[in-house]
């Protein structure tokens, strides 16, 4: 049986409360959990105690072999309890195909209407010139 430390949500509809519960990883999401460890509440301010836990009962399930879900993992090192590596994806920030192509094809319009401008103007000097 695969542990798994993670969120199960709670509270009424619009206003989340999660508990951090230890549950094996096949059960659904807020269906059956062996042992509740704390409590996050995310409406709350950030300066507020939004996370509770019972460390102790943490670190047993953790030497127990349990797994923290990603969230859960933040809470913990945030807590001192497990480090956790920051991840870097360069490329969410990144443009898509299709605004590049779009871009791309703004930027020829606007050359091609930059060129047809200087086009008429030099068409439009040479006969005054003459």
């Amino acid at each position: 049986m695969s542990l798994k430390i993670r969120l199960a949500r709670a509270g009424a509809k619009k206003r989340p409360f999660y508990r951090i519960v230890v549950a094996d990883s096949k059960s659904p999401r807020d269906g059956r959990y062996i042992e509740k460890l704390g409590t996050y509440n995310p409406l709350l301010p950030k300066d507020a105690e939004r996370v509770t836990l019972v460390e102790e009962r943490v670190k047993y399930w953790l030497g127990h072999g349990a797994q923290p879900t990603d969230r859960v993992l933040r809470f913990l090192d945030a807590a001192g309890m497990r480090k956790r590596d920051p991840r870097s994806n360069p490329q969410k920030g990144q443009p898509g195909k299709k605004r590049l192509e779009r871009e791309e094809a703004k930027r020829a319009a606007a050359e091609e209407k930059t060129k047809a401008a200087a086009e008429a103007a030099a068409t439009a000097e040479q006969p005054a010139a003459e």
